[in-house]
């Protein structure tokens, strides 16, 4: 792992790609591990985003949030 190269083009295209990747990922992995330790993680960043202070960051994290609970859904 420490030799893999995780760097990323500052294009706007490829930024927006690899966030949609790694939504995809995250759904997949709680399908994997399970409704209840799944339904407790969603919890859990349900309540950091309610904590935090910057409001836009928190509209981004949320609309990002139902986004990934639609897919697990599915």
């Amino acid at each position: 792992m420490s030799n893999c190269d995780f760097t990323t083009e500052a294009n706007v295209q490829t930024l927006a790609t690899e966030v949609a990747c790694l939504k995809a990922t995250l759904t997949l992995i709680l399908k994997a591990i399970g409704q209840a330790d799944a339904g407790k993680v969603m919890l859990n960043m349900e309540r950091f985003v309610a904590q935090m202070e910057d409001e836009q960051q928190a509209e981004v994290f949320k609309n990002s949030l139902q986004q990934i609970k639609f897919a697990y859904r599915q």
